[in-house]
């Protein structure tokens, strides 16, 4: 495989990565809950936390699943199967979004006055947070499994986890940043459906490009 093979295929897992990575979850609802109650510096320190939790899923990707994958040809097909049907399920379920409650401003700035998690706490809120997913387990096994090719090299493979760790930090610190102000998280309650459902129609589009690979 050459140089070109494998910017193709980081471009192809950085573009599925990147529409998940800003599509809202777990992980945005709770860097958006830490920043809104408790201001930017525990919101940061979340969003830290919710990247380096991507390196569990990473690493139990690249130490068993590519190899038990190369061994037996009917467990690749039928992974890359079910990550191209996981990623289905994620684009029906974001495009059936449906507009949320409001959130009440004045609830906001009481919540923002309790006492704050140390940084210890904040950081391993967004780790756990993320490290227990089982639809972040679900995600990365899909991702590692359709998208990259058992030929790249470890040193390569291992290059796009430490992308996607922090490429996922980077995203929620500028989240936590932006709704450090409960004002920006209620204009987004009003809009974030529409947000979704455009997700949504791009996921179903790099779901159809997986399974008609087949």
């Amino acid at each position: 495989m050459t140089t070109s093979l494998y910017l193709k295929e980081f471009l192809f897992l950085a573009g599925v990565h990147f529409l998940a990575l800003i599509s809202p979850g777990p992980d945005f609802a709770v860097t958006v809950s830490q920043s809104v109650r408790h201001g930017r510096k525990t919101g940061i320190l979340t969003a830290l936390g919710i990247g380096t939790g991507i390196s569990v899923h990473v690493l139990y990707c690249l130490l068993g699943v590519g190899a038990l994958m190369h061994a037996w040809r009917w467990v690749d097909r039928g992974v890359r199967l079910m990550g191209g049907a996981y990623l289905v399920y994620l684009g029906i379920q974001l495009l059936r979004a449906r507009p949320a409650p409001l959130l009440d401003a004045t609830n906001g700035k009481q919540a923002a006055n309790g006492a704050s998690p140390t940084a210890r706490q904040a950081f391993m809120t967004g780790f756990l947070t993320n490290a227990t997913n089982p639809k972040a387990t679900l995600f990365f096994l899909a991702i590692f499994t359709t998208i990259v090719s058992p030929g790249t090299p470890m040193p390569i493979q291992i290059g796009f986890g430490v992308w996607m760790c922090c490429a996922t930090a980077i995203w929620f610190c500028l989240v936590g940043l932006l709704f450090s102000t409960a004002r920006v998280r209620l204009q987004f309650e009003r809009l974030g459906h529409w947000f979704e459902r455009v997700m949504g129609v791009l996921l179903l589009a790099f779901a159809a490009r997986l399974l008609l690979a087949f």
